[in-house]
């Protein structure tokens, strides 16, 4: 199915979590927030929740900085 992780179409399998869509991006699992079609994911959820094909996921990198 297609999913939109950050702007980009990626290809995951039916049934894929944001987990999925964090390994499809190379995106670390500490240091990020994720949100699913506007929709902030905790990360203890992000195991369980399910994406749909044409989810859009953000996944947001915190930095620090002044």
């Amino acid at each position: 199915m297609t999913v939109w992780i950050n702007g980009s179409e990626h290809e995951l399998g039916e049934g894929a979590s944001v987990l999925d869509a964090l390994d499809a991006m190379g995106a670390p699992r500490v240091g990020v927030a994720v949100a699913v079609d506007a929709e902030v994911v905790p990360k203890a959820e992000w195991g369980t929740t399910a994406l749909a094909a044409g989810s859009r996921v953000e996944v947001l990198t915190a930095v620090q900085g002044g």
